[in-house]
């Protein structure tokens, strides 16, 4: 009985009321009407008070912290509310709300935690069989050298070459590792220089000219001619950006499929961007494939040379000028690459 706050009230009450009606008793002109109502009031009245004082301000926040502690010791953290608590006088409340709010920064370190994990072992995974493909790749041009065929002179050099494209695979898969690793530890520095955004992107559709006459892919680029495209950026990192949109839009593009570019002023920016009418890429797909070795199409992505590393290292160069790269993409009609940098 004492362990519950009914029990507690109606003990405290009830001694109050004798003491009460024993001290009217004393008293020549106390009636028995008077002693009943005294009785009862004096017990009424601190019963009331004194159970919702416990139950409200005691026991249930009391009852709330062992709630609390249960899960904390079970792990069990997905459904703590992080809503914050209403002001209460009792002092209860603020050890409910410290123990609220280490449960729930628990359950984020936990969910952080799992979340580095499974990256981890995606990691460990992908970058195994990126760097298997071509390791493999060039052992076997290497051994069947060995078993005999380097006597035959066009074999040997076709090996070979087989070979060396294996291994340049490889030493960009690594240079592309080594530099996204330079990029999220801050380490890789930034030359910001004035320069025409038009000619650098006119440079780089010349660069992949062949790439696209291959694919029968046409390529269009609009802007104002009549206008200039100074930015201030780091020029190398913005022509490796538009290198990789531009080259991507070809490669994941259709024969005789169309790449449009368009440069445009917007306020005090420039606004890229490239379009390919290609195969698009599904929904569930765009917001993965800024990740390190993150493909759409597997095969088809590694049949093509890429590291899958490309989009990943744009989004790092994009941020490290305070910009973001934004897709948006339609099944059977295409994707579409854009980013913004400043106008000088």
């Amino acid at each position: 009985m004492l362990t519950t706050s009914r029990g507690i009230s109606f003990l405290l009450a009830l001694a109050i009321a004798a003491l009460t009606v024993a001290f009217l008793s004393l008293l020549d002109d106390a009636t028995p009407t008077l002693l009943v109502v005294a009785g009862v009031l004096s017990f009424s009245l601190p019963y009331i008070l004194t159970y919702i004082t416990l139950e409200f301000l005691i026991f249930k926040e009391i009852s709330n912290i062992y709630h609390l502690l249960e899960k904390v010791q079970k792990k069990d953290l997905s459904d703590i509310s992080e809503h914050s608590y209403r002001t209460s006088i009792s002092p209860l409340r603020k050890i409910n709300q410290t123990i609220n709010s280490y449960a729930i920064s628990k359950n984020k370190e936990i969910e952080t935690l799992q979340k580095n994990a499974v990256f981890r072992k995606e990691f460990i995974a992908d970058i195994s069989h990126e760097l298997k493909t071509p390791i493999f790749a060039a052992q076997g041009y290497v051994h069947t050298l060995l078993d005999g065929a380097v006597e035959d002179e066009e074999v040997r050099y076709k090996f070979l070459k087989r070979a060396a494209k294996s291994l340049n695979s490889l030493d960009k898969l690594v240079q592309d590792l080594l530099t996204l690793n330079r990029m999220e530890n801050g380490v890789v520095k930034f030359h910001f220089e004035n320069f025409d955004l038009k000619n650098m992107i006119l440079e780089v559709i010349e660069q992949l000219e062949n790439k696209a006459d291959r694919r029968d892919v046409l390529v269009r680029f609009y802007f104002d001619k009549n206008d200039k495209f100074i930015t201030h950026a780091d020029k190398d990192k913005v022509y490796r950006v538009c290198q990789n949109l531009i080259s991507n839009a070809i490669k994941y593009n259709h024969d005789g499929g169309e790449v449009v570019i368009k440069l445009e002023k917007k306020k005090n920016k420039l606004h890229v961007s490239v379009r390919d009418n290609g195969k698009g890429i599904p929904e569930e797909d765009l917001k993965r494939i800024f990740e390190r070795f993150y493909r759409v199409e597997k095969s088809r992505s590694r049949e093509g040379g890429g590291t899958g590393l490309g989009l990943a290292i744009v989004k790092h160069i994009l941020e490290g000028h305070k910009s973001k790269i934004k897709v948006e993409s339609t099944i059977g009609k295409g994707s579409t690459f854009s980013f913004s940098l400043p106008g000088a």
